[in-house]
C-alpha cells in the first residue's frame, strides 16, 4: 500500500506550521500514512521549508 500523500495535504490546508513560520524558524513538516487493516504506520513523507528572514 502506497501514502496518498493525504497527511501532508491536511496539515498544509490547516496551517499547521505557520505559525512556527511567522516567528523565522525553519519547519519540518511530517505526514504519516496510517492503515486500518495493518493497524500500522504504512507510509510517511517529509518536507522542510527553510525559514526566510
Amino acid at each position: 500500500m502506497e501514502p496518498e500523500g493525504r497527511a501532508l495535504a491536511q496539515l498544509e490546508a490547516r496551517g499547521y506550521a505557520d505559525r512556527y513560520r511567522a516567528r523565522g524558524e525553519a519547519t519540518h513538516l511530517i505526514g504519516v500514512a496510517f492503515s486500518r487493516e495493518q493497524r500500522n504506520v504504512v507510509g510517511f513523507e517529509v518536507r522542510s521549508v527553510l525559514a526566510t528572514a
